[in-house]
């Protein structure tokens, strides 16, 4: 088997609002679209959301949703404050491995961004 790209799939209920939070909000590229779904540009590969996915208003815990996003980045603090500036609430951890900033989407999925 050889491997041309990897890609994901995160499934939306509200998906307009979550298409505008990952390409406004977290700036990422449209790649395609179609109807019910978009793919974006992520890092070397791609991320795509479609409808009928599930929403909760809070972070979702490991039973529902036991994936976690992570977006790698060149400065953490700038990111952090460039996510901030957009109203983007952002928890910063730090850990003898590295330090990482944790988001929210508002379908309560998990995002963690962490310098590269």
């Amino acid at each position: 088997m050889q491997i041309k790209e990897t890609g994901f799939i995160l499934f939306l209920e509200n998906y307009e609002e979550n298409v505008q939070f990952y390409t406004d909000t977290l700036e990422l590229v449209v790649r395609e679209r179609k109807e019910g779904l978009v793919k974006l540009d992520f890092g070397g590969s791609y991320l795509m959301v479609e409808n009928n996915g599930i929403s909760n208003k809070t972070e979702k815990n490991r039973g529902q949703n036991p994936t976690v996003i992570r977006i790698e980045v060149d400065d953490i603090d700038g990111t952090v404050r460039l996510l901030r500036d957009k109203d983007v609430q952002v928890e910063v951890h730090k850990f003898n491995w590295g330090t990482i900033g944790v988001l929210i989407d508002p379908e309560g999925n998990r995002i963690e961004i962490k310098e590269y």
